[in-house]
């Protein structure tokens, strides 16, 4: 039987419906129930900060998907560390008492972005020397905690690295972009040429599951070790997201800044939010910065290597379903501003 904890979140959600899918049994562990619960999946109420709810979700559990976590610019680290830190290590206490076979990780490519450019990066890559977001930083650690158990215990363990996951569910990358767009707060950083990797929802999903099917013994390649994921078809940033404001009726972005200062813009900001102890994420911070001029696409050859990794929607039809999904959205907040 499987667990995915965060499985009323968007990547969590469709790591349930194709196991749902497949004909095999799941358990939900979330602070919400779904709106939308397929039929014969279980339910657990529960926090990654409660061991309790965590022990209880895990018995009879073979495999757990753990795709809960904050992903956010916020400048303060307790919640960051209390969710993906702390959870990671309840998560991993739990597993050991009820003997979960299998632990499939969520983490983020950004765990190896050190704000300078990484075209075609694979996971040689180390973590960077200095933190410059919380976010990253605490996945790393968590990513770190799991993949050292590898080789000290008999949990069977891997860690996926998505980028930039979007889809029709996504209500976090693209709806946060049309906001700023909307509101006039969206411009360029940078020249404009940077090159960056997407992943639909579908494919960073499939790719957790078929991570865990090779996943069958301590000595299959896959225990142990990350593995970065995307379409692994890198496009240029500016025009991808100016394709995706055309989809929506928004004027493509016209304003821009310098790297450079966009990266003083966030020091000052970053600083600021930490004096007045502001709980709202910075307009911009060096690491956002860096995000949106650098180039940083992803070398996938490992992943498909070590557990054949292959995309079940292409950037073609998962553009034009997104496109879709977007004008439709689109269509119902212009009727209901009406």
């Amino acid at each position: 039987m499987n667990l995915v904890i965060g499985g009323s979140g968007f990547l969590g959600g469709e790591i349930v419906n194709q196991l749902v899918q497949r004909g095999e049994k799941v358990r939900i562990l979330s602070r919400r129930k779904p709106d939308d619960l397929a039929s014969g999946v279980e339910f657990y109420l529960g926090d990654v900060r409660d061991r309790a709810s965590l022990t209880e979700a895990c018995r009879g559990i073979d495999t757990v998907f753990h795709t809960a976590s904050i992903p956010s610019i916020s400048v303060h680290w307790k919640p960051f560390y209390e969710t993906n830190v702390v959870g990671v290590q309840n998560i991993i206490d739990a597993c050991f008492e009820t003997h979960v076979r299998k632990l499939i990780y969520t983490s983020s490519a950004s765990v190896t972005f050190d704000c300078t450019s990484q075209p075609a990066s694979d996971e040689s890559l180390p973590y960077p020397k200095k933190w410059l977001a919380h976010y990253p930083h605490s996945k790393a650690i968590a990513e770190k905690l799991i993949l050292d158990l590898s080789g000290t215990s008999e949990l069977l363990t891997c860690s996926i690295r998505p980028h930039l996951i979007i889809g029709v569910r996504d209500r976090h990358l693209i709806p946060r972009l049309l906001d700023r767009a909307r509101r006039g707060r969206l411009f360029r950083v940078g020249d404009g040429t940077n090159m960056i990797d997407i992943v639909f929802v579908e494919n960073a999903a499939a790719a957790h599951i078929q991570a865990a099917d090779a996943l069958t013994d301590k000595n299959s390649p896959v225990n142990g070790n990350p593995y970065f994921i995307s379409q692994g078809e890198p496009v240029n940033c500016w025009e991808w997201i100016n394709d995706v404001l055309k989809t929506c009726g928004l004027p493509k972005v016209t304003k821009s800044i310098s790297f450079n200062t966009a990266w003083y813009l966030g020091t000052i900001l970053e600083a600021w939010a930490k004096i007045k102890q502001s709980q709202s994420e910075p307009l911009m911070t060096r690491f956002l910065a860096a995000q949106l001029a650098q180039t940083h696409y992803l070398n996938i050859t490992k992943a498909k290597k070590d557990f054949n990794y292959k995309p079940i929607i292409s950037m073609k039809d998962g553009m034009e379903k997104l496109k879709a999904f977007l004008k439709t959205e689109n269509i119902e907040n212009t009727e209901n501003k009406n």
